[in-house]
């Protein structure tokens, strides 16, 4: 195991520290030898002259969101909230993981199996599969209820949102009537084009534009995240605070740019053969946090046969699955570990007389400290077994936390695309599914597709 007396921290404003220290004495002589090609990389990406240059919109989005902006989502979320028992967030991807990711990371773990409270809805997800389960057991919870739909769509024609929206839709306008459904219905869709943007302006619903420069997978900052994170009842103005003070952090180049020093890292320890990034939480809120990162990353980099796979696991519960595998698998993985240092909550073990279960020397302890052990002796267990470990630690899981660590993975997602020599802001590959699905189910323009693919399925 390293020696770890000279860690290498990168601190970043109030609540952020990345060290590297158990990742860099796997590939230290290549993350020397990355440092000209990672300035180089971040260089790129600032002066937008790379390719995909013209979806870098999400660079200055935090410090760009006015007082204003945030008053006028608020509004629409406080209606919502005032109106309804549930608020149906529609959309796929990047159009609901962001908000997905905050509202479990700062809700209760068990808040779903709480009822609805006035002025206290609960913010659901639909059009991010194809589930007939999903959808119909979802219209037996909302027959009955006041609820709302957030329909998030740059054209309104996706698949999956589209069959949920037309289905919710119709529910909603059967239940408080069509009239009343126009106040309940607020669409995020292109500021001009597009079918949701051509019914949005047909039925009158609000509408909040999604910027042009801003792709799916980094628009949590925009409406398309605020508005349902503020409709969960969370400070959206706290959020995009951390933001900004990560956007200032990491303005420049160098050793003390977080974002630059973690994309540097992982991209050293993949040109060393490891090939799977592992993100590790030790906290189960973070687990679609950790959702969010997987197609941030994987949208980013997986293309033109390159690409570090990203992967996730819920410590400590996965280490009674996973924990084998990556103790004494194949050596082509590194992990990076989200810490949180203070939970929201404090709860002691208590001792029992009989002490059958043999853990009384556990009692008077936090429930934390015996998690930040597991912590620590994974850690310890994991490199001591060939497993690159980078730890990022937040002081505690809030709204102002989650911001600078939204940023922070965005802005170092450019730059190691950049260093990966890919277009880290497009998604080629996304379609070919689709063309696949049109055909099979004889779209109209399909046509030679559906030939093509029938004669192959023969």
């Amino acid at each position: 195991m390293p020696d770890n007396s000279n860690n290498q921290n990168i601190k970043t404003m109030k609540s952020i520290e990345l060290n590297i220290q158990d990742a860099l004495y796997f590939a230290e002589h290549q993350y020397i030898a990355d440092e000209a090609e990672a300035n180089a990389a971040f260089g790129t990406l600032e002066s937008r002259s790379g390719a995909g240059n013209d979806f870098l919109g999400w660079i200055n989005l935090p410090s760009s969101i006015t007082a204003e902006e945030i008053a006028r989502i608020n509004k629409t979320a406080e209606r919502l909230r005032e109106n309804c028992e549930f608020v149906v967030c529609v959309g796929i991807g990047g159009s609901y993981l962001g908000a997905k990711a905050v509202n479990s990371a700062l809700s209760d773990s068990f808040a779903d199996f709480y009822a609805p409270a006035p002025k206290n809805p609960k913010v659901l997800y639909a059009g991010q599969n194809i589930g007939e389960e999903y959808t119909a057991e979802l219209e037996k919870l909302l027959t009955g209820r006041k609820f709302g739909i957030i329909v998030i769509s740059k054209s309104g024609t996706t698949t999956e949102p589209a069959i949920a929206f037309r289905i919710l839709k119709e529910l909603l306008e059967k239940q408080a009537g069509k009239e009343a459904a126009k106040d309940l219905i607020v669409a995020v869709t292109d500021e001009k084009k597009g079918a949701l943007r051509t019914l949005a302006t047909q039925e009158g619903y609000e509408t909040y534009v999604i910027p042009d420069n801003v792709g799916g997978r980094f628009s949590v900052l925009t409406p398309v995240g605020l508005l349902p994170i503020a409709c969960a009842g969370h400070d959206i103005a706290r959020l995009v605070a951390g933001a900004a003070e990560m956007e200032e952090t990491t303005k420049h180049p160098g050793a003390e740019n977080p974002a630059e020093v973690y994309a540097r890292m992982r991209n050293a320890l993949y040109r060393t053969g490891k090939k799977t990034e592992i993100l590790v939480n030790f906290n189960p809120k973070l687990h679609f946090f950790a959702e969010w990162w997987k197609q941030l990353y994987g949208e980013s980099e997986g293309k033109d046969g390159k690409g570090i796979f990203p992967a996730s696991v819920d410590f400590t519960t996965d280490l009674h699955s996973m924990g084998q595998w990556i103790q004494e698998g194949e050596r082509t993985i590194f992990e990076t570990v989200i810490s949180v240092k203070e939970p929201a909550i404090t709860r002691r073990i208590p001792e029992d007389a009989a002490n059958l279960d043999g853990i009384n020397y556990l009692a008077g302890k936090r429930i934390d400290e015996v998690n930040k052990m597991a912590e620590l002796g994974t850690k310890i267990a994991h490199v001591d077994g060939g497993v690159p470990n980078m730890r990022i630690e937040i002081n505690k899981l809030d709204e102002h936390a989650l911001g600078q660590l939204i940023y922070f993975f965005e802005k170092a997602c450019g730059i190691s695309g950049y260093m990966l020599g890919v277009n880290p802001f497009n998604q080629p590959g996304v379609e070919a599914y689709k063309k696949n699905m049109f055909a099979l189910l004889e779209k109209p323009g399909y046509e030679k597709e559906t030939e093509a693919i029938k004669a192959k399925l023969k």
